[in-house]
C-alpha cells in the first residue's frame, strides 16, 4: 500500500480538466520553473495518506461532477508518486470516475521499471494535461533547470498509445512569447495524433509571495504580465480556438 504525499485539495476546480474537478495537489517536484506559483510543493517528503482515504474524500463531491467532471491529480509532480496514483485511480475507475493527471512530464523515462508503472497508470487515466514550458531545449533548461528531451519523448509516446492530451503553454513575456518558438511548438503539436485541446496560460505572479516566504529569490520579479496582444498572438499561432 502506497502512501501519497498530498499538499492540498481544491474541491471545485474549473481549470484543471473538463467539467468540475476535485483537484489533489501532490507534494514534490524535480523542476524549478522560474514562474512556478506552487514553490511550496517542491520539497519531496514521505507520504501521509492512503489511496483509499484520498478516494473516499474525493467521492463525497461526486454529485458535482457533471459534463465530464471528475478527479484531477496535479502538483508538484504527480508522476513522482505513480504507486499511489495507480492505487487511487484504480479505486476511482472502479467507481466510474473520470481521471486526469496534470504533469510536466519531467520524470518520464524509458527505463523498463518506470514504463511498467507508467503503462499501468495510463490504462487508468482518461486524460493528461501536459505542460510544455518551452519547445527550445536550451531555453527550457534555463527556465526550469531541466531539459525537455524526455518530456517531448513522453508526448510522442502518449500519441503512439492514443492517450488523450491537452497541451498547455505558460506564456511569459520575453521567455516563452518568441514567435519562432511558438511556431516550433505548433509544428511539434502537429506531429501528435492525440491532442484534443491546446491552452495558453498567461503568466501571473500571484505565487511570488511563496518564494519570499520560503526564502527564495523570485527570478521574475521584474517580468510584466503578458499583454492582450501577446496572448492573442500566441493563441493564434498555437491554434487554440480550433479545439473549442
Amino acid at each position: 500500500m502506497a502512501l501519497g504525499a498530498i499538499h492540498s485539495i481544491e474541491t471545485f476546480g474549473s481549470v484543471d480538466g473538463p467539467g468540475v474537478r476535485y483537484v489533489i495537489f501532490l507534494q514534490g517536484c524535480i523542476m524549478r520553473c522560474a514562474f512556478c506559483h506552487n514553490a511550496d510543493t517542491w520539497e519531496i517528503v514521505k507520504g501521509n495518506e492512503t489511496a483509499q482515504d484520498a478516494a473516499k474524500k474525493a467521492l463525497r463531491y461526486r454529485s458535482y461532477w457533471k459534463n465530464g467532471g471528475g478527479v484531477t491529480v496535479s502538483g508538484g509532480e504527480p508522476l513522482l508518486q505513480m504507486d499511489f496514483l495507480i492505487e487511487l485511480f484504480q479505486i476511482l475507475k472502479n467507481a466510474g470516475v473520470n481521471t486526469c493527471i496534470d504533469t510536466s512530464g519531467a520524470p518520464f523515462s524509458d527505463d523498463p521499471a518506470f514504463m511498467a508503472k507508467f503503462d499501468k497508470l495510463m490504462e487508468l487515466s482518461d486524460l493528461l494535461l501536459l505542460d510544455i514550458k518551452q519547445i527550445d531545449n536550451a531555453k527550457h533548461l534555463k527556465l526550469t533547470k531541466h531539459e525537455n528531451t524526455n518530456i517531448l519523448k513522453m508526448a510522442r509516446y502518449l500519441s503512439d498509445i492514443h492517450k488523450p492530451v491537452w497541451i498547455r503553454h505558460v506564456l511569459v513575456p520575453g521567455i516563452s512569447t518568441d514567435v519562432e518558438d511558438l511556431k516550433k511548438l505548433r509544428s511539434f503539436i502537429d506531429t501528435l495524433a492525440n491532442v484534443s485541446r491546446v491552452e495558453v496560460l498567461p503568466y501571473h505572479n500571484l505565487g511570488a509571495y511563496k518564494w519570499e516566504k520560503l526564502g527564495y529569490d523570485y527570478p521574475l520579479k521584474d517580468t510584466p504580465l503578458p499583454t492582450k496582444e501577446e496572448i492573442s498572438l500566441a493563441n493564434e499561432i498555437l491554434q487554440t480556438s480550433s479545439y473549442h
